[in-house]
């Protein structure tokens, strides 16, 4: 029985002494990982927070914007931008305002607010869409050079075929007609063959000046509609790009 108990004696001084050994360490990583549990679980009631408000404000907005308040609109975004800049509320309300500011004729506010989205999205589908509809407000503004210094911006490859018609479109404005000969010519090969909007491309094309030889264009689809002088319209997947994002 004291044989029993020496050994029992034995383990438990080695045990007191591993402790002794290693118990701090164990113990601050205990509590490590309990602070980064928590900060995580904290982290995720932040950003949901955040995200809810955020979500209030960003309906505040479409509904001005659908009741052409442009009044209620800016002060919603305004505490939109403030206070939840991070969210991706932000720069979509932020589109949705500038189209809102340009169509009642304040250009000078609509490209502020694409400014913005340029400046602080944090998505880039949401900067190249802003940086064609800024391009197309100073072609109306006939701000050519600006215009095209917008659109030499990088760019991923599913704009390059946009990016490129609304280069033709501010080069032909500014009587550059062979150098949007090439962009329009670059927008075709990029353009998807059966879409519409890729006649759109062909007639204005076609309507340049005659020149120096261009390349065989493909023949526009019949009763395609003129083309508009305009801003260009965002590919498919810039659309998408501009949805609600999840609540």
């Amino acid at each position: 029985m004291a044989a029993y108990d020496l050994e029992e004696q034995d383990q438990l001084e080695d045990l007191k002494a591993w402790w002794k050994q290693w118990g701090n360490t164990i113990a601050g990583i205990i509590i490590a990982l309990s602070i980064g549990v928590v900060a995580v679980q904290g982290w995720r009631w932040w950003t949901q927070q955040q995200a809810a408000h955020a979500a209030v404000l960003y309906d505040a907005v479409t509904a001005a914007v659908r009741a052409n308040d442009s009044a209620k609109a800016k002060d919603a975004l305004t505490q939109l931008t403030d206070k939840y800049a991070g969210t991706g509320y932000a720069p979509r309300a932020a589109l949705l305002v500038a189209a809102q500011l340009f169509e009642s004729g304040d250009a000078n506010g609509a490209k502020a607010q694409l400014a913005w989205v340029i400046d602080k999205s944090s998505e880039d589908e949401l900067k190249q869409v802003a940086r064609l509809r800024l391009a197309g407000i100073l072609l109306d503004a006939k701000q050519y050079d600006e215009a095209l210094r917008v659109l030499d911006a990088k760019r991923d490859q599913p704009f390059e075929g946009v990016y490129a018609d609304m280069r033709g479109d501010v080069l032909a404005a500014a009587g550059r007609s062979e150098e949007a000969r090439t962009q329009y010519q670059t927008a075709l090969a990029q353009l998807d063959p059966k879409s519409a909007y890729r006649n759109l491309v062909q007639l204005k094309l076609d309507a340049l000046p005659a020149g120096a030889a261009a390349p065989a264009s493909a023949t526009p689809a019949a009763g395609a509609a003129p083309a508009s002088t305009g801003a260009t319209a965002p590919p498919a997947g810039a659309a998408k790009a501009t949805g609600t994002p999840a609540k």
